[in-house]
C-alpha cells in the first residue's frame, strides 16, 4: 500500500521557517521498528505516526519518534499533526471538530484548532501533565554544557532544573541575549551531566531580548539543544514547561507568554504559551501557526 505523508513547518506562517515535522497519515500496521526507521530517514527532530484511536471517543492514536527514540509527548509534532489532519479534511470538503484529542504515551492530549475565519492556520494544545519540578543542577555544570561561564547563568528566579509537563527538559535562564547567542553545545559536558530525571536536552532562555520579533511583542527568547548536538528550532513542550515554571515561581494563577526561538539558526519561530485555571485545575497550553510544505507517499517491502 502507498502510505501518505505530509510535512508542515510549525510555529510560523512562512515556509522553511519554524520547526518542520513529518506526519505519516496512514500508519496502521507499521511496527515500532519500522516507525523508528522512517523517523530516522526523515531526520527531522520528530516524526508522527497517525493510527486509529483505541477509544472511539478520541480523534487518533499518535506516536512520536525522534531519529533515535520514541517519546511520550512533544509540542510541535502535536500542533503540526492537528494542523495536517484539519488541512486534509478541508481538502476533502470535510470538517473536523474544533477540539481534537490524541492518545499518546503521556496520556490524552487535547488540541484546539486555530482559525482565521473558516481557515485553519495552526493549533494549540493542552499539556497532558501538571508541572513537575525535578532535580536542580549547579550553574557551572549547565554553563559548561553550553560552552558558557557560570556568570552567564541567572539564578535569581530559579536555579537550573529539570521541569516537565509531559516531557522533561533541563531548563536554564541566561543573563543576557549575548549569552544565548554564544551557546554552543559541548558533547563531553553533556555526557557528564545528562540524562537526569529523564531529561536529555537543555532549554536555555533569556528575558534580555529585543521585544519585537516578526511583529509580535515577545517576552522571552530561547534555544534548545539535543544530545545529538543539534538545535531545535521551536520546542513546544519545553515552552509549556517554562511557562508553568515561571507562573509557579512568581506565584501567578495566570500567565501568557510570547516566546521567540530558532532565530540564531535561521529558522525563526513564534510560540504562545498560557497558564490558567479551569475547573479547579491548572491548564498549561502552547500553540502557534503552521504552514503546509510537502506531501508524498512511500511503500515498504511487504506492504499490500
Amino acid at each position: 500500500m502507498n502510505r501518505r505523508y505530509v510535512t508542515a513547518d510549525v510555529f510560523t506562517d512562512e515556509k522553511f521557517k519554524g520547526n518542520p515535522v513529518a506526519i505519516v497519515l496512514d500508519a496502521a500496521g507499521l511496527s515500532t521498528s519500522q516507525m523508528q526507521a522512517i523517523a530516522s530517514e526523515f531526520a527531522y527532530s520528530e516524526t508522527t505516526f497517525v493510527l486509529p484511536p483505541r477509544d472511539a471517543a478520541n480523534t487518533a492514536w499518535v506516536r512520536i519518534f525522534t531519529p533515535s527514540r520514541e517519546i511520550p509527548f512533544a509540542g510541535h509534532p502535536n500542533i503540526g499533526t492537528a494542523f495536517a489532519l484539519a488541512a486534509k479534511a478541508e481538502a476533502c470538503q470535510k470538517r473536523l471538530p474544533d477540539l481534537l484529542v490524541f492518545e499518546e504515551l503521556a496520556g490524552l492530549v487535547p488540541v484546539n484548532q486555530l482559525k482565521e475565519g473558516e481557515t485553519v492556520v495552526g493549533a494549540e494544545l493542552i499539556a497532558p501533565e501538571p508541572l513537575a519540578q525535578l532535580s536542580q543542577v549547579c550553574a557551572n555544570r549547565v554553563a559548561a554544557c553550553l560552552s558558557l561561564s557560570a556568570d552567564d547563568v541567572r539564578i535569581d528566579a530559579h536555579a537550573p532544573q529539570v521541569a516537565s509537563v509531559g516531557l522533561p527538559f533541563l531548563v536554564v535562564e541566561l543573563a543576557s541575549r549575548d549569552a544565548l547567542r554564544r551557546c554552543v553545545p559541548d558533547l563531553v559536558a553533556f555526557k557528564g551531566l545528562l540524562p537526569i530525571d529523564g531529561a536529555v536536552s537543555i532549554y536555555a532562555y533569556t528575558r534580555d531580548i529585543d521585544r519585537i520579533r516578526a511583529g509580535n511583542a515577545c517576552d522571552l527568547e530561547a534555544r534548545m539543544f539535543t544530545p545529538r548536538m543539534t538545535e531545535d528550532p521551536a520546542t513546544g513542550s519545553a515552552t509549556a514547561a517554562i511557562a508553568a515554571l515561571i507562573a509557579h515561581v512568581r506565584g501567578l494563577p495566570e500567565l501568557s507568554l510570547c516566546v521567540a526561538q530558532g532565530v540564531d539558526m535561521g529558522r525563526p519561530s513564534i510560540l504562545f504559551a498560557r497558564v490558567d485555571s479551569y475547573g479547579g485545575r491548572t491548564r498549561i497550553r502552547v500553540g502557534g501557526k503552521c504552514v503546509s510544505v510537502m506531501e508524498g507517499s512511500f511503500q515498504l517491502e511487504g506492504d499490500k
